[in-house]
């Protein structure tokens, strides 16, 4: 468990890039990305899980896998990726001081939050928030 403190540090090409591949975790690139995630989900019906997190730091690393695999479980959950360096804007909307940040939205709105790699705390509110979403999916 840890976090890591934003420091203003820019990304380099020497960092490599957060690995999501083999997941169901869209890797937001844009503002206009991720009005479009949000409002497909909102549609939808359906809770989002967005990391905001940073390829230099190292505990976003250590959840990476974790964060993938619970992408895999929870398909009824659109599970997102932010880059803090990428989105500096979007970041800072969500006032991020600290990587990895989880923020739990429901219609646009944040229902919950979860600061720092705590994967058990993480895999407790996923879980919550996806029996949540079958509950008031009567297709499910």
């Amino acid at each position: 468990m840890g976090n890591c403190f934003r420091t203003g540090r820019k990304y380099s090409n020497k960092d490599s890039k957060l690995n999501f591949s083999g997941g169901n975790v869209h890797v937001v690139d844009s503002q206009e990305d991720w009005d479009e995630k949000i409002l497909e989900a909102n549609k939808d019906g359906k809770i989002v899980v967005a990391n905001f997190s940073a390829a230099w730091c190292g505990p976003c690393r250590l959840i990476t896998a974790f964060y993938t695999e619970l992408s895999l479980k929870y398909p009824q959950l659109v599970f997102l990726t932010v880059d803090v360096d990428e989105l500096m804007d979007l970041s800072t909307s969500f006032d991020i001081h600290a990587t990895p940040t989880f923020f739990f939205l429901k219609d646009g709105q944040q229902i919950d939050r979860l600061v720092g790699a705590n994967k058990p705390e993480l895999a407790k509110k996923v879980l919550a928030l996806a029996e949540s979403s079958q509950s008031f999916n009567p297709t499910k």
